[in-house]
């Protein structure tokens, strides 16, 4: 009998699991904006989903229908996130106009930071925050410190 494995391939140490008010329409929009790739949904007889996961790159992520009586609410309902998921990927210009194609709102215009990041800021229908970078440049730390210091004067 072999070992079942604790870290199941495909799948990372940390993981973000999602409420959202409508999750089978977020995994759609998930799906236009950045490629997500369903891999399994688990609907409850009301057709809430109470599980379900999707790819984008190498990383997986979980969602959830939102279930007031289960203390399981979204950003809608709690007038906000503190929360933002960074996807880091080849071509953030790509992904970023591919994200508000499908729905995005822009909250920070993708520019090239100080740290060696093109980046920027959207928030998705169901009040997500995401933050959408590729790497340009390398930097030092001391560049990247001298960089910043310089932004904030």
């Amino acid at each position: 009998m072999s070992k079942v494995q604790a870290i199941p391939d495909g799948m990372h140490s940390l993981t973000p699991h999602l409420v959202c008010r409508d999750a089978a329409q977020a995994i759609d929009f998930y799906n236009r904006a950045f490629g997500a790739i369903e891999r399994f949904r688990l609907p409850a007889p009301d057709g809430k989903l109470i599980h379900a996961c999707v790819q984008i790159g190498d990383s997986q992520l979980f969602l959830v229908d939102e279930m007031p009586a289960m203390g399981a609410l979204g950003p809608q309902a709690l007038k906000g996130s503190p929360v933002t998921l960074h996807l880091q990927v080849e071509d953030a210009d790509a992904v970023f106009a591919r994200a508000v194609a499908a729905g995005a709102t822009v909250t920070m215009p993708l520019a090239d930071m100080f740290w060696g990041d093109r980046y920027g800021q959207l928030q998705d229908p169901f009040g997500h925050r995401w933050s959408v970078a590729t790497h340009v440049r390398d930097l030092s730390p001391e560049q990247i410190r001298a960089a910043a210091a310089a932004a904030m004067r």
